[in-house]
């Protein structure tokens, strides 16, 4: 999965080019109703920042900035709103730095002893002149403005396209049955290994074959179940677009985190009520023309805990290609 374009990062960051790519989080708790963040101590540059590394070969940001957080503190997190990155000069050239905020919900944080020897909870106010890379305040101040906005506690709304598929022209049995090429069930496992990064905890599909192949590697690796969604299919929303958009609706309404794996005939639908509950600023985000995603690509949504129609931000990722 290739990242297209997040919300949070401004047109120096989404149209750069850069030599080294690295991701990582600001993990954050509300204690005694102060909000604190984790800083970490790593000896070998004697700096104090946030729990950050470089990609793995084959590996996605947002898998990056998770694995980063087990690794280095041993926190396992689900990605919250993304937050601005930061972009700086390294010896091998232009550096870039994704973050998303990150929970820590009850979890305890251990210095891995290798790259990481110490860990300090602290208030913003405290954290902002203990950070070394002054540009590591940036994302703070995102966080810290999410915060104060009742914005920042949030649940990921994850819209899939189904993988790849068998052609039509060579499908002779019923259009729902029409399963997934050889590249889609490949695409699917990709699929699954980025959905981890939000950890949705239920998901919901389309009934056909192809869209329920495409959210099964992750169903199964999670031991969940997948709820079906008639309305999601093409011939439904074909027959009845305002049903399609009623449908995702209900799924917002039950305000917990999910992944819904849905067609390209359906996406307008599925868009246009996403739109409605983003800011203008955002909704521009969001793709108008056809195919609005390519099979097997993702957008992720946030939806604050406090606030039940509106979305805060918005994540494009484009599929796995062999």
């Amino acid at each position: 999965m290739a990242l297209l374009v997040r919300s949070s990062d401004g047109p120096d960051v989404a149209g750069g080019s850069f030599s080294v790519i690295a991701a990582g989080v600001v993990p954050w708790r509300v204690k005694g109703r102060q909000l604190q963040v984790l800083l970490i101590h790593r000896e070998r540059y004697d700096d104090w920042s946030w729990p950050k590394g470089k990609l793995d070969d084959g590996e996605t940001v947002p898998e990056c900035a998770v694995r980063e957080a087990y690794e280095e503190i041993g926190l396992r997190v689900c990605l919250g709103i993304p937050l601005p990155a930061i972009t700086y000069p390294v010896g091998s050239g232009p550096k870039v730095v994704y973050y998303w905020a990150a929970h820590a919900n009850g979890g305890t944080p251990v210095p891995d002893g290798v790259e990481t020897h110490d860990v300090r909870w602290v208030t913003p106010d405290e954290a902002r002149p203990m950070l070394t890379n002054a540009s590591d305040v940036v994302p703070l101040d995102a966080l810290v403005q999410a915060h104060e906005a009742g914005l920042l506690q949030t649940q990921a709304f994850v819209v899939v396209r189904h993988a790849k598929a068998k052609p039509r022209s060579s499908w002779t049995l019923a259009e729902g049955k029409r399963p997934l090429a050889a590249t889609g069930q490949r695409q699917a496992l990709a699929v699954a290994d980025l959905l981890a990064a939000w950890a949705p905890k239920k998901v919901a599909s389309s009934p056909w074959t192809r869209c329920m192949q495409t959210v099964s590697p992750y169903a199964s690796r999670n031991t969940l179940g997948v709820k079906t969604v008639g309305e999601l299919t093409e011939h439904a929303v074909k027959r009845n677009p305002e049903k399609a958009r009623k449908a995702i609706v209900a799924l917002l309404a039950k305000r917990r985190s999910q992944a819904v794996c849905t067609h390209r005939p359906v996406l307008p639908s599925v868009l246009a009520e996403l739109r409605d509950r983003l800011p203008s600023r955002l909704a521009a985000i969001l793709p108008t023309e056809d195919p609005y995603l390519r099979p097997g690509g993702i957008i992720v949504v946030h939806q604050p805990v406090a606030k039940q129609r509106k979305l805060v931000s918005v994540e494009l990722y484009e599929p796995f290609e062999d």
